[in-house]
């Protein structure tokens, strides 16, 4: 049987490449119940007809999120085994499109490079013999994707890969020129403005499984066009036609306007709604948040607010791209309907003095500590593992 992450050769090759899902503790703190979901489920080991034993796993995926620490997982085994370590190629690369990468880490013996956005946040794990598996420091969003492991010894190689997924939200934007203006890169660029990044069409697919139905076609990572619906309609593809994600395929990139779904992550900060006597415009919201010792919040820092720190707040404010918007954890008659969400009340005139305003304040000891002491930990727990350990995590493999 063959490992959907692996790509093996029907005959057995002078090296042969196995990918374990396993992933490490990497956060400071986690609880027993975080470390046992991290434990590894089951491997299967196989022997073929020459003796050799190679090991596959389940098909899974290494999940984190935004600030936190990973292990892309990526075992080898030589034969015969007496190859010289030093004679051993690794690298790592991220697949961006179809046939096309980019550069995130080589190892040739003790030499190491990182490339990039990666420089100084990706260290290979170590953890013994026969591993590749590389640590990724303080994710940030653009690192989700697919990552290929290739291991080179001489003139043979082999490759896994590995999908890197992320605990986020998805929520659709359209600018205040109103829907349908965005082409694909002016869309790449709204998201990015709000802390996000466009979605996939996987983080698309999960989020209409939880719920969302919006009737207005976006944008999405891979150039294609699509919406989720729930609930259909007439005005929104016909009544009779099954709920899903409907897809408009992949469009021209400059010339076609839509608006987008975006996808952010875990803050490292705070969002909250900043009290005040008096209602204020636009403004004096964003000379309030910077007297208070911070900004006025993005679209996607209020999303992220809402799906982790579980704002609800009943009152409008406005945001720094000058719409209107309020989180609802707990739905209420007066509080805009019968189901949770972010509120949005659009791009009122700049001057009206009608609404508070909401605002985002960085966690500053994390921002300046944080990589350090994932280091440390990282180092720790290396020097405990062994390579044919199981290790402990508390992110998840699905």
């Amino acid at each position: 049987m063959i490992c959907p992450f692996l790509q093996f050769s029907k005959q057995l090759q002078p090296l042969i490449f196995v990918a374990f899902i396993l992933t490490s503790a990497l956060s400071v703190s986690s609880s027993p119940a975080d470390i046992e979901k991290g434990r590894r489920k089951v491997v299967h080991v196989l022997e073929d007809d020459t003796g050799a034993v190679i090991v596959q796993t389940a098909p899974g995926k290494v999940v984190t999120h935004r600030g936190g620490s990973i292990t892309l997982p990526c075992r080898f085994h030589h034969e015969p085994e007496n190859v010289d370590p030093a004679r051993i190629r690794i690298k790592w690369t991220k697949v961006t499109d179809t046939l096309q990468f980019e550069d995130v880490f080589v190892a040739l013996g003790k030499q190491q490079r990182v490339f990039g956005s990666y420089r100084g946040r990706v260290f290979l794990e170590q953890a013994g013999p026969g591993d590749a598996s590389v640590i990724i420091q303080n994710v940030t969003l653009e690192d989700y994707g697919r990552y290929e492991c290739e291991v080179t010894n001489d003139m043979e190689d082999d490759t896994g890969f590995v999908n890197l997924d992320l605990e986020g939200v998805v929520f659709p934007y359209y600018p205040r020129e109103g829907r349908y203006k965005l082409n694909y890169y002016q869309a790449e660029d709204a998201c990015k403005k709000q802390d996000a990044i466009l979605a996939s069409h996987s983080q698309l697919h999960k989020a209409w499984l939880e719920g969302l139905d919006w009737c207005n076609a976006g944008w999405l990572e891979d150039g294609s066009v699509q919406y989720p619906i729930s609930h259909p309609r007439d005005e929104c593809g016909r009544k009779d036609t099954p709920a899903g994600v409907r897809n408009y395929g992949y469009r021209h990139k400059e010339d076609e306007r839509y608006d987008a779904f975006c996808f952010t992550s875990k803050l490292n900060g705070k969002v909250y709604f900043l009290k005040r006597f008096k209602k204020v415009n636009y403004a004096e919201a964003i000379k309030a948040c910077i007297r208070d010792g911070s900004v006025a919040a993005k679209v996607g820092q209020l999303y992220a607010a809402w799906k982790f720190q579980l704002l609800d707040r009943c009152e409008a404010g406005w945001l720094e791209d000058g719409s209107i918007r309020y989180p609802i954890v707990n739905p209420r008659s007066r509080c805009g309907g019968s189901q949770p969400g972010v509120r949005n009340l659009g791009f009122p005139d700049k001057k009206f003095r009608l609404y508070g305003v909401y605002c985002f304040r960085e966690n500053k000891d994390e921002a300046a500590g944080g990589t350090g002491k994932t280091k440390s930990a990282i180092e720790s727990l290396t020097r405990r593992k062994s390579s044919n350990s199981i290790p402990m995590n508390a992110t998840k493999v699905i």
